[in-house]
């Protein structure tokens, strides 16, 4: 205690702070260590406000509402985009970009963009200091960072396409799992479990070791920035040390405040290592967002359109070509469907029926020629008009997880209870409806699991229907019907038909009587256009087809 009492009463004048502050001299040396105590005390409980508050702003700015408003971009830009765009890039690769990607654009602002900033400041800070109290020490120890700062280049190089070929094989993975769930009936049915089983296994260990991959760069990186920081201290040592003996650098406030400040440096600097890893991630993430957000919009609404608000249905196709990209799926088709007419699209499979038909509703335009609606170019029309005045049923009908009602009324949500069962009546649909344990309020599982193939059709026929559409799109409506019950949607679609031009893609010869006019396509060109009575006076595939059906009977 008497050694104690010595250093408060003999002690000199308050110790100098640093950048050149210093207590008062009358202050008594207790007072010195108590007001020191209360600020530490004061910025600790500054420093916890302002980390909550930044908390608290961070996760408001970028969960709240970068990351949520991003989706919604995402999403919104996916709506409005053409149909040639989903053909090349499969479906659990645009999910992972509406869900994982657009969480690693906000890792790049917390956990870069922050993050750096924040790193920037220290090191200025702690740079400041250790100039203040030895420049010539300073810039012996930080000899070393520009290496560190060419390292982290070298990282970043290696690491970005591991990152691009990670999520590739993500994507991948998540598309064999979609995959096996849609068709596990077809694995079950064929007992090939065990064998599905290990091809998910190889492609998730795939994810795995190239993620290992990627920890091995980071795991390098992180040694090669501690090593160096290290050699920095030896630095330190070896000149601050010198200086010291000399007496031209003092020990306590001198050498061991530097060496104190020169680890945080340290550490800060080593904290490259983690921003340049996420920056890495999460670019490839931001790139793939972007692919979708930048993506040009080739199906879209003119400036000035041309206004449709009833179309009367007279459809031409003039010189019309279409492709993918590659072989040409459609070549010099040239006719006209007259309002109110029924037009057969036949062919063998390959020959381009579907591609004609996806053309009519602008899912695709003609690479070369147009098609027009009432003498107006396609193009020129206002988007929305054209598909309101446009009712298609598809091969195989997709039903949303929601009711009945909600289902046939999905193109027009604001139809009224009587408008649906008038639609539903008309597709021949309200009688099963009737017998679902809520009628029209049931709520059915995911793509109508439950329903048969019929009843799925004439859902969709309904939907359609709601519309009051001038034109109704029928892809091969029966391809995948029971015999037993085709009669049932052939008399909905007969009701549907009237009084409206229909497109009918069909090979069920009951079904091409129906139509006024039959195109025959054949390898993307028309050989054969009349109807049936013409075709089957003519040599050539419909009559060949024709008959072939008539001896099966």
């Amino acid at each position: 205690m008497d050694e104690i009492r010595w250093f408060i009463h003999a002690a000199p004048a308050p110790p100098r702070l640093p950048f050149h502050f210093s207590f008062p001299r009358a202050w008594a040396p207790l007072g010195v260590i108590g007001a020191v105590a209360a600020a530490v005390l004061a910025f600790a409980l500054l420093r916890a406000l302002i980390d909550y508050l930044y908390r608290v702003e961070l996760n408001d700015l970028v969960q709240a509402r970068i990351v949520v408003q991003l989706r919604a971009d995402i999403y919104a830009k996916l709506n409005r985009l053409s149909f040639r765009f989903f053909d090349a890039n499969a479906s659990s690769s645009l999910i992972n970009r509406v869900t994982g990607d657009a969480q690693l654009v906000r890792m790049f602002i917390e956990n870069v963009v922050i993050q750096a900033i924040i790193l920037l400041i220290s090191l200025a800070a702690f740079l400041c200091y250790m100039l203040s109290l030895h420049p010539a020490l300073t810039f012996a120890c930080l000899a070393t960072t520009p290496f560190l700062f060419l390292r982290g280049i070298t990282f970043s190089n290696r690491v970005a396409p591991a990152y691009i070929r990670n999520k590739a094989l993500a994507d991948f993975m998540i598309q064999r799992l979609a995959e096996n769930i849609r068709g596990i009936h077809v694995i079950k049915a064929f007992s090939q479990e065990a064998a599905e089983r290990e091809k998910f296994r190889r492609s998730n260990a795939d994810v795995v070791e190239q993620k290992r991959h990627i920890f091995r760069e980071i795991s390098a990186f992180n040694s090669t920035t501690g090593f160096l920081s290290q050699i920095n201290l030896v630095i330190l040592l070896g000149y601050g040390g010198s200086l010291v003996i000399k007496g031209e650098f003092p020990l306590g406030t001198g050498l061991i405040a530097f060496a104190g400040i020169l680890q945080q440096f340290s550490t800060q600097v080593g904290n490259i290592a983690t921003i340049a890893n996420s920056m890495q991630e999460s670019l490839t993430g931001a790139r793939r967002v972007f692919e979708v957000l930048d993506a040009p919009l080739e199906i879209q609404t003119r400036e000035n359109p041309v206004r449709l608000a009833r179309a009367r249905g007279r459809v031409r196709f003039e010189q019309v070509w279409f492709d993918h990209g590659r072989e040409p799926v459609l070549r010099e088709i040239d006719f006209e469907a007259r309002p109110g007419q029924c037009v057969a699209i036949v062919g063998p499979t390959g020959s381009g029926k579907s591609a004609l038909m996806s053309l009519i509703p602008r899912f695709y335009d003609p690479t070369a020629g147009r098609v027009l609606m009432d003498g107006n170019n396609l193009r020129d029309l206002d988007l929305n008009d054209l598909r309101k005045n446009v009712g298609l049923v598809f091969q195989e009908s997709f039903l949303f997880s929601t009711s009945v009602a909600a289902n046939i009324a999905f193109g027009h949500p604001d139809a009224t209870r009587e408008q649906i069962e008038r639609a539903a009546r008309i597709a021949a649909a309200e009688e099963f409806i009737e017998r679902l344990p809520k009628g029209y309020d049931t709520v059915l599982g995911q793509s109508g699991v439950g329903l048969s193939g019929g009843q799925r059709q004439r859902l969709a026929l309904a939907r359609a229907l709601l519309l009051d559409p001038a034109l109704l799109l029928l892809d091969d409506p029966t391809a995948s019907i029971d015999p037993g019950v085709e009669h049932e949607i052939m008399a909905a679609m007969d009701s549907a038909m009237a009084a409206r031009t229909t497109f009918l893609v069909a090979h069920r010869l009951r079904m091409l009587r129906r139509a006024d006019v039959i195109v025959v396509l054949d390898k993307g060109r028309i050989s054969q256009i009349g109807s049936h009575e013409d075709l089957m006076r003519n040599p050539g595939y419909y009559a060949h087809a024709a008959r072939l059906q008539e001896n099966e009977k």
